[in-house]
């Protein structure tokens, strides 16, 4: 029978008991389905020509707070006494430092509470818990502070071209920023979006375009056609029941603890625990597929996500979208990966640290992705082996990959063992993630003899970094994509670049293109 013990609504045991699930993740699950309902009926009866901004905020936030307090109970409190303190600080420091002191109270505060979930209750629980909404509610409290600070204290000619587009111009009401904090679509799953890109869904602008004249200077706004999300949302939901199913079937079966089984480990040879370590790790994403594209689809259900035209015309509906299934599961290298899997936290982790930090950004970014992430050991053995393995990869491609460029047959073997290696590399670093506790983790790293630590470090010891080039190649490439900006279609709006947090550690790349329209 499915554990009892949850600090939300026990209305759902029945069901808990009947699945074989533990009730706070039948309450996740029934919740979300619930919020893509919701966000269907939003669309339909509360849409932005029909009714005024601030009851869609009101209505947003009301559900926000039913939902939170159905699967969490009273813990739910923590996301208003987190929001609610950190608007405070806002208002009474002021502008120009409050960015720093929302950034220390509301890590703090998600930390604390981390800490208590963690070594006071449940540990080594994967089931929901409040901690999960409050990170995201700690992305959106630290975003929006630095965007308050770069739009109302900083000079425009002192910020990047995505702090000048995601600037915010004045102090949100209450209201506001409550809904953005707390709104049904993102309370329980998220995933981060920008406080601008928010406010020009609920007010309707999302749709509203900007067209030069004919001298270059001019512009006229026009409102385009609102597409309809219905085929996206339909996609995702498919891609959320596929993964559900192979979670609940695969997933069981390949056991990642069974990779520190001792009978395992003296039998197994060492094809087979290669073999069954990629495909534990394998069978471990899917739930992540399945709670970030459902978490997707309820905002665009909603309307929200809609990012412009691609160059045939079709809608896109991946503004907050937060992984590429696709480009993360055929990954040739370890940026790759990385670039497609979590991808509205690597941007986070970009705008509040990378690009505000003079002393040693990368380091500092890691830190605070580890501390973000929880308090478990195993988090911060995987952050830290993973940037040995980050470090290790780019220094192989950069002194072997163009040898294998030309004839494509040598490239088709490149990146058949480039693959292979990547994949085997990225289930290595994650293990000890999905471990949690440092004994088991180490265990693991041991029964492999911490091969993969050893080599990367031969690798970076060996072979030359070309950082001098990297970085030539780096400020090119800044260029080329600002200049790209220009040669958008006049009916297209821009693209984000999405980084991921090694992108965000070792290329300063603007994130291309807003388009003017958003600005508020």
């Amino acid at each position: 029978m499915a554990t009892t013990s949850t600090t939300g609504s026990t209305l759902l045991q029945p069901l808990s008991n009947a699945v074989q699930l533990p009730i706070d993740q039948v309450n996740f699950v029934v919740c979300q389905l619930f919020a893509l309902l919701a966000a269907i009926w939003f669309r339909t009866y509360l849409h932005s020509s029909k009714t005024s901004s601030f009851i869609r905020h009101v209505v947003a936030t009301l559900l926000g707070l039913y939902l939170a307090l159905f699967c969490f109970g009273w813990y739910a409190l923590h996301f208003l006494v987190q929001s609610g303190i950190s608007y405070c600080i806002m208002i009474i420091i002021g502008v120009e430092n409050m960015h720093n002191y929302c950034f220390v109270f509301a890590l703090g505060y998600l930390t604390v509470c981390q800490v208590t979930r963690v070594y006071i209750f449940d540990y080594g629980q994967y089931s929901a818990d409040f901690s999960g909404p409050m990170m995201i509610i700690t992305q959106k409290i630290t975003s929006l502070a630095c965007e308050i600070h770069d739009g109302m204290f900083r000079k425009d000619e002192e910020l990047t071209s995505s702090q000048r587009d995601l600037a915010v111009r004045r102090m949100p009401s209450l209201l506001e920023y409550l809904s953005y904090n707390c709104n049904f679509m993102g309370i329980l799953a998220g995933p981060l979006c920008s406080y601008k890109d928010y406010i020009t869904f609920i007010e309707g602008r999302s749709y509203h375009m900007t067209q030069a004249g004919e001298n270059g200077k001019e512009e006229t706004q026009y409102e385009r056609t609102e597409p309809s999300p219905n085929t996206a949302v339909i996609q995702k939901l498919l891609i959320c029941g596929l993964s559900l199913l192979f979670h609940l079937t695969i997933c069981t079966t390949l056991p990642v603890e069974y990779n520190i089984d001792e009978h395992f480990q003296a039998t197994a040879s060492w094809p087979t625990k290669i073999i069954y370590l990629y495909i534990s790790l394998l069978a471990a994403r899917p739930k992540y597929y399945f709670a970030w594209t459902l978490a997707d689809a309820i905002n665009n259900a909603a309307g929200f996500g809609f990012r412009g035209y691609d160059k045939n015309g079709a809608a896109r509906w991946d503004l907050i979208s937060n992984l590429r299934i696709q480009q993360i599961e055929m990954s040739t290298s370890f940026k790759m990966f990385l670039d497609n899997w979590n991808i509205q936290t690597a941007l986070w982790l970009k705008r509040v640290c990378y690009e505000r930090t003079s002393f040693s950004p990368t380091i500092q970014t890691f830190i605070l992705s580890a501390i973000w992430h929880g308090v478990y050991p195993g988090y911060y053995l995987t952050f830290l082996t993973g940037v040995l393995m980050t470090l290790a990869a780019r220094a192989m491609r950069n002194n072997f990959r163009h040898y294998f460029i030309e004839p494509s047959q040598l490239k088709l073997f490149y990146d058949v063992i480039t693959w292979i290696v990547t994949q085997v590399a990225i289930s290595y670093t994650v293990v000890p993630f999905v471990l949690l506790s440092i004994k088991p983790s180490f265990m693991f790293y041991s029964s492999w003899y911490y091969c993969l630590h050893i080599l990367g470090i031969l690798v970076l010891l060996l072979l030359p970094v070309k950082k001098t080039q990297r970085r030539k190649n780096t400020h090119e490439n800044i260029q080329l994509s600002q200049s790209k900006k220009f040669d958008e279609g006049e009916n297209s709006l821009g693209q984000n670049s999405f980084s991921t947090t090694n992108n965000v550690c070792n290329q300063n790349q603007e994130i291309a293109s807003r388009h003017s329209s958003l600005k508020q």
